[in-house]
């Protein structure tokens, strides 16, 4: 039984609707113009709709072909899966491989493993996403990820493989020039909440958000990564705990001061996990790699 929409079509309208024109799509795909042309209309006589509205400068999508982009995105994500499983399968290597990264870990160490990697010449495409908090578990749940590491709170069972590799030490730091850099310690939990709060967002897109770390507060000032929130707190634009290990050199030139406060804050476990279902080699090489890293003394 013939299908009037293929994976080459689904392509064609996918790469006209990046780049914004049938010529620039067929730049990018190596092809005349013509050639898109034609398995446009092609695709529209056969379906009996028009996919593309043609009549301004940029080629838009209707309302059909919003709908045959956005299911058929899915078929061109399987095939794309497929063709890397077979090459997998054929060598051990998989064609690329994501890894999540929580925003609380140093990025040097990372770094230096991939660029370790990378030296091993193997046919391995690398992509490194920077999550928060449950956004890591989000990332291997929803398979955007191979590979997490800085994994924090409750660790997952049965599908995946779980290392403890470090446990991450806050404090409550704020700038040398806040108003509480001077204030008596222990500070007392609802003077600190008399002043906004500076908060790492959850990255997370499909579990429930998740929070570390928060106390009373008259604001919170969301930002996405514990870089910015540093930064945040260095200005002085709000307060709360930051990893020890990131701020070590606001504290020496003087930027940031620990205060001693009464709200808790135990150190936080962190791990490293990939799906069981993961066996390709450089996923194996990572894990086994990252979990050997000396985190906080690198």
């Amino acid at each position: 039984m013939a299908y009037p929409i293929s994976l080459e079509a689904l392509k064609v309208i996918a790469t006209i609707q990046q780049k914004g024109s049938f010529a620039a799509a067929a730049e990018a795909l190596f092809k005349v113009p013509s050639a898109l042309t034609y398995t446009v209309s092609k695709l529209e006589q056969e379906l009996g709709v028009t996919v593309f509205d043609r009549s301004g400068h940029r080629a838009k999508l209707t309302a059909a072909g919003h709908l045959v982009l956005s299911e058929g995105q899915q078929l061109l994500d399987a095939a794309q899966r497929l063709t890397e499983k077979v090459k997998e399968l054929e060598s051990g290597w998989e064609p690329r491989l994501t890894i999540a990264v929580d925003t609380v870990l140093p990025c040097q160490p990372v770094l230096q493993t991939v660029a370790r990697f990378c030296e091993l010449q193997k046919p391995v495409n690398i992509q490194l996403l920077e999550e928060v908090l449950g956004g890591g578990w989000d990332a291997l749940t929803t398979q955007r990820a191979d590979l997490a590491v800085g994994l924090s709170g409750e660790t997952a069972i049965g599908n995946y493989d779980v290392k403890p590799i470090a446990n991450a030490e806050f404090v409550f730091a704020v700038a040398a020039t806040h108003s509480l850099a001077s204030a008596q310690e222990p500070i007392a939990s609802d003077h600190v909440s008399q002043y906004p709060a500076i908060v790492v967002k959850d990255s997370s897109r499909t579990l429930p958000d998740r929070s570390s770390g928060l106390f009373a507060a008259r604001q919170t000032v969301h930002v996405t990564s514990m870089a910015h929130k540093i930064a945040a707190q260095v200005s002085g634009v709000g307060v709360g705990f930051l990893p020890l290990h990131m701020i070590r050199q606001h504290l020496a030139n003087g930027e940031l001061v620990i205060k001693f406060t009464d709200i808790p804050r135990p150190p936080i476990p962190l791990y490293i996990a990939k799906r069981k279902d993961t066996q390709g080699k450089a996923a194996q090489w990572f894990y086994q790699q990252l979990s050997d890293v000396s985190w906080f003394t690198t």
